[in-house]
């Protein structure tokens, strides 16, 4: 897909952070607007910013984790917009916390917006992409769905099921007008790590962590989304954000039995547990 004006995009996760960023760059590209979020605030600023482009965005505060609530999504949309196509399942949130005594309830919470969050809004709007001419779907996993970190297991977890189901997704849709990617970036200048959810396991070193983190962020949330971007019109499987990702990418690819010795993951994590 090389020409994205007039064409309906649906963004979750769009009230800040890479959704936000990609919203402004599609409406700038003359595109059609749904943003959702479940954090109202930020999607109605969104939504706002939006509104200073084009009159083409319309928005809605929806649970992705939540199945008949992102039906009812699906039933506002068609009724208002028609068919979708474009796809962008961007929703996250993360977790930072030791596995061996967290709790799985945050777990749970962290997979059904992460992976389950994804495989909802491709379930729901497969059929409306399914009946256009060209479409394209975008799931965002991370650099962390080729590679794990210590007290991370459930980020890790939802992101590599991302990419193993988007993966999936593309062979069963070869040859139908559909396209799929996955999205994998690098440390980006989002909110994520900020807004995290931190276990009891963790949390004398929470500003410690969140620090840490927010060091390693190399990229833009406007880069971020111009890269994917490209990525849709050059119509990649993969799309690596950062070069950072690209280099974790390449270490990982050489050295899938011991990239966490080489790039000194544990030691590191050691360090900031105390």
């Amino acid at each position: 897909m090389k020409n994205f004006t007039n064409k309906n995009i649906l963004i979750t996760g769009a009230g800040s952070g890479i959704g936000r960023s990609l919203a402004i760059k599609f409406a700038e590209m003359g595109a059609a607007l749904i943003l959702t979020d479940n954090n109202l605030n930020g999607l109605v600023a969104s939504h706002e910013k939006i509104l200073s482009i084009t009159a083409q965005c319309s928005y809605y505060h929806v649970d992705v984790s939540d199945y008949p609530a992102m039906q009812e999504l699906s039933s506002a949309v068609f009724e208002k917009h028609g068919d979708i196509d474009v796809l962008i399942n961007n929703a996250g949130v993360n977790l930072m916390d030791q596995f061996v005594d967290g709790n799985l309830d945050d777990f749970h919470w962290l997979m059904n917006i992460n992976f389950w969050g994804v495989v909802n809004g491709v379930k729901i709007f497969l059929p409306s992409l399914l009946r256009q001419p060209e479409a394209h779907i975008i799931n965002v996993s991370s650099i962390f769905g080729i590679m794990s970190i210590p007290g991370q297991a459930a980020y890790n977890s939802s992101k590599f099921a991302v990419k193993g189901f988007t993966e999936a997704l593309k062979m069963e849709l070869a040859g139908t007008k559909v396209k799929v990617s996955s999205v994998h970036p690098g440390g980006v200048k989002t909110e994520i790590a900020n807004n995290a959810r931190v276990g009891s396991t963790t949390l004398a070193s929470r500003d410690k962590l969140i620090k840490e983190f927010n060091k390693l962020t190399y990229t833009t949330a406007d880069k971020a989304a111009m890269d994917i971007i490209k990525g849709i019109q050059r119509d990649k499987r993969r799309i690596m954000i950062g070069w950072d990702a690209r280099i974790a990418d390449v270490i990982v690819r050489l050295f899938p039995s011991h990239y966490e010795d080489l790039m000194g993951l544990e030691k590191r994590y050691k360090k900031l547990k105390k």
